[in-house]
């Protein structure tokens, strides 16, 4: 086992710093008496107070929820969709054109994606709000569910399925009873990446979103232009804390199922 240089530990320190110092620096800001963001004028809590009281920031979030689960729902379905026929269904006529157009949101613009999406709505005459976010989302986003899918199934052992088929299972219960549940991480992960998109997405919301629906990234870009609130590091601070959370609980719940599926592992090894 290598022992940790200095130059190591200096560039991780150095690194940490560069990605997590600002984070920090927002929350200590957050509880900042002073209306001022950047002139420290005691400990308060009244920002988030305010927050709760600020309309405008939570119609914004109860908008990026419901499009971020609906989005992250629906790219996940045709993420997983789209996986399975790309990694089980061979080869077939215009698999290629099918698996670039899967892919091509990955190395697209986001300034192209939204702008073309906007032309599409205004050509099918569909009003701009939720409805919109919400396909724009799931267009760009279940690509990168399709990509999380496709490298666990690429690794399935497929005779399990076969096992199953072979004792009467019909292919779809054998996806539904053997293969889903096996890929069921992947499957998770997927979805959480496409519900962190779509709660981070700025720019091809700006272009799909119309008065009626207005997501948090949007709001808040608006605000900043006329200066960082206090309001605004309380509503970062708490978005940071959700993350956190959801990062330490994925994290807790990954190693459970690790552990369990070792000791299943063994138990299996010691009756053979």
């Amino acid at each position: 086992m290598n022992r940790l240089s200095w130059f190591n530990v200096t560039s991780l320190t150095l690194g940490f710093a560069f990605l997590y110092l600002p984070m920090l620096i927002l929350i200590i800001f957050s509880f900042n008496e002073s209306k001022l963001v950047t002139v420290w004028a005691g400990f308060s809590t009244k920002w988030y107070g305010e927050l709760l009281q600020n309309e405008a920031f939570l119609d914004a979030a109860w908008v990026t929820i419901k499009v971020a689960v609906l989005s992250s729902t629906l790219a996940t379905i045709l993420g997983t969709m789209a996986a399975y026929v790309l990694v089980r269904g061979g080869r077939f006529l215009g698999r290629t054109l099918f698996s670039g157009m899967i892919y091509a949101p990955l190395v697209m613009p986001e300034v192209i994606t939204g702008l073309s999406l906007l032309l599409l709505f205004i050509g099918i005459g569909l009003d701009r709000g939720v409805l919109t976010i919400v396909l724009a989302h799931t267009t760009f986003s279940m690509c990168f569910v399709s990509v999380v899918v496709s490298s666990r199934l690429l690794t399935f052992d497929r005779s399990l399925e076969e096992a199953a088929l072979d004792l009467g299972c019909s292919p779809f219960d054998a996806f539904r009873l053997v293969t889903l549940p096996i890929i069921a991480p992947a499957v998770i992960s997927g979805w959480l990446l496409a519900f962190t998109l779509s709660l981070d997405d700025l720019v091809i919301a700006s272009f799909t979103a119309g008065p009626s629906a207005t997501t948090l990234p949007i709001k808040i870009f608006s605000a900043v232009r006329l200066g960082v609130s206090p309001e605004i590091n309380a509503l970062s601070t708490i978005m940071i804390a959700i993350v956190t959370v959801g990062v330490v609980v994925a994290s807790l719940v990954s190693k459970r199922n690790m552990v369990r599926q070792q000791n299943d592992e063994r138990a299996a090894a010691a009756q053979t």
